[in-house]
């Protein structure tokens, strides 16, 4: 009873309580439904007007998946020439922190000034924001290995390839998905910041137009939507780390 309290009443009782709240104290307290809709409005909203929605969903979600594959493979990547050539990484580290120091909004304009505005900057602006954690985390988990298993690897004579993939690379994939279920909110995060910059496509123009035109029951039916392609991307990403590591 205990565990079905735990994996399935509570986080279903969680948010359907907040939903419930929502939907009748609203209208109780007196807030207008163009400052804040009840539930029912907003799912009303994404019924009624789910065409421009779907339009507008499927570019963001190519943003976002291609910029969250682009910008962790580019961190995994640079993450081992870092760990394997420690002048490289004394050379260049520094200069991706400082990259990282750039906030994305400033970052954002400057990558459309350069590409454009097609899906291109947007991508881009979507692994930028992904690259960092990944990147950090990498390199942590490929260092991880203790030192006496290093010298076991050596005392059996294992090649530079077998320390990478018997060694390093296990040792690394319990923080590489860690940082790859934080990139699936970023991405999402970093392609709806590019679509506010520029673009007239996406959830994040969806997101501008709906607040200047004080559509709220728009607004908030893409904001539940970008949330939605934040989890779906965080439950693939929880599903290929369990079939990864059951077989490591």
């Amino acid at each position: 009873m205990n565990s079905l309290l735990r994996s399935v009443i509570a986080p279903v009782f969680g948010p359907l309580s907040i939903i419930l709240a929502w939907q009748y104290l609203v209208p109780i307290a007196g807030i207008p439904p163009y400052i804040l809709p009840t539930p029912t409005g907003i799912a009303g909203a994404l019924a009624n007007q789910w065409p421009l929605f779907a339009d507008n969903v499927w570019t963001t979600v190519i943003e976002a998946i291609a910029g969250f594959l682009i910008g962790n493979l580019a961190a995994v990547l640079m993450a081992v020439v870092f760990v394997y050539s420690a002048p490289i990484r004394a050379a260049y580290f520094p200069v991706v922190l400082f990259f990282n120091t750039i906030p994305v909004l400033a970052l954002a304009p400057i990558i459309i000034l350069i590409f454009g505005l097609g899906l291109t900057p947007k991508i881009i602006v979507a692994a930028v924001i992904c690259f960092f954690p990944t990147l950090v985390n990498m390199i942590r988990g490929l260092d991880s290995a203790s030192s006496n298993e290093r010298e076991l690897l050596h005392i059996l004579s294992a090649t530079p390839w077998d320390n990478f993939w018997r060694l390093r690379l296990p040792r690394s994939l319990p923080m590489l998905f860690s940082s790859l279920r934080i990139a699936t909110a970023t991405a999402v995060i970093g392609a709806i910041v590019g679509e506010w910059i520029g673009s007239d496509k996406g959830l994040g123009a969806l997101i501008i137009q709906a607040t200047y035109n004080y559509q709220s029951d728009r607004l908030y039916g893409a904001i539940v939507l970008s949330s939605g392609l934040s989890i779906a991307l965080f439950l693939i990403v929880v599903a290929v780390e369990k079939l990864v590591l059951r077989h490591e």
